[in-house]
């Protein structure tokens, strides 16, 4: 079997197996490498973490699909891990923008990736209901041509823009579902109702869930209890290296101090790591 196809069929498996697993989100191929040494079984890329690292603000059209897709082909080519693409809301407003959008990301090695319903603009943060839906037909039917299973996710993203509407949320959910995505996928639900909610409602599609947000407690076994097939966890990790690195340069500039030091990890460590 090719690369890209055994790592397909890999992740194929991951969603069939029993129980949830952990889908961590690295923004460059050396964080994708540290992943892959603790033993993840998949990974997905992040566009706000790729925002970070190129110095700009993410969900504000700053990255082109050029930038994203040569983000994923770094992280593909550093580890034999599945990878999923953040693709936003495809780089495109009309649905054969989207559906060009998921065969450029699997020409690049991706094995799935995610479109969402939001639209990047403020004055219209979110597609209007059939245009969502007829942009998930495309990507889907695009995604069934090729020749491999292509793990489509489809994203409704109201709780991230101000839309505290968690039964517009579903009802989207419910319509990608129909519309044959894979995986579903509504960032910013925070609280067990919430989950239960749309586990229950896209039953039984696979749901991820987004962590690392701040207030939200649950852990791995609590979410695989609620019926969660998937785990990501965002641009958390990226804050939670530039938020390191920001209070360790903040020390040297008030304070003097290099103490920092102590908790970064040792260079042999890390450039034995990366040999591989």
């Amino acid at each position: 079997m090719s690369s890209q196809l055994a790592r397909a069929h890999t992740f194929q498996q991951l969603h069939a197996a029993d129980g949830a697993f952990v889908f961590p989100n690295p923004w460059d191929a050396g964080s994708a490498k540290m992943l892959a040494s603790l033993g993840y079984k998949a990974l997905a890329t992040t566009s706000a973490g790729l925002a970070f690292a190129l110095g700009r603000p993410d969900a504000e059209g700053a990255i082109s699909l050029e930038e994203n897709l040569a983000n994923a082909q770094a992280i593909v080519a550093a580890t034999d891990l599945p990878v999923a693409g953040d693709l936003e809301n495809g780089f495109a407003d009309d649905p054969q923008g989207c559906a060009a959008c998921i065969k450029r990301a699997a020409a690049i090695g991706l094995v799935g990736g995610s479109i969402e319903d939001a639209s990047g603009r403020a004055d219209a943060p979110i597609y209007d209901f059939q245009l969502a839906v007829e942009r998930v037909q495309a990507a889907v039917e695009v995604a069934r041509s090729l020749d491999f299973l292509f793990t489509l996710t489809a994203r409704a993203e109201n709780l991230l823009n101000g839309r505290d509407d968690l039964a517009d949320t579903i009802r989207r959910l419910q319509a990608f579902a129909e519309a044959g995505a894979d995986v579903l996928f509504a960032p910013g639900l925070r609280s067990v109702a919430e989950i239960e909610a749309v586990v229950r409602a896209v039953a039984p599609k696979p749901v991820n869930v987004l962590m690392g947000l701040s207030g939200v407690t649950l852990t791995v076994a609590q979410l695989q209890d609620l019926g969660v097939k998937r785990i990501s966890v965002g641009s958390s990790l990226a804050r939670a290296a530039y938020g390191e690195f920001l209070r360790a340069a903040q020390d040297i500039q008030q304070n003097g101090r290099f103490t920092y030091a102590e908790r970064a990890l040792p260079f042999q460590h890390l450039n034995d790591l990366f040999k591989g």
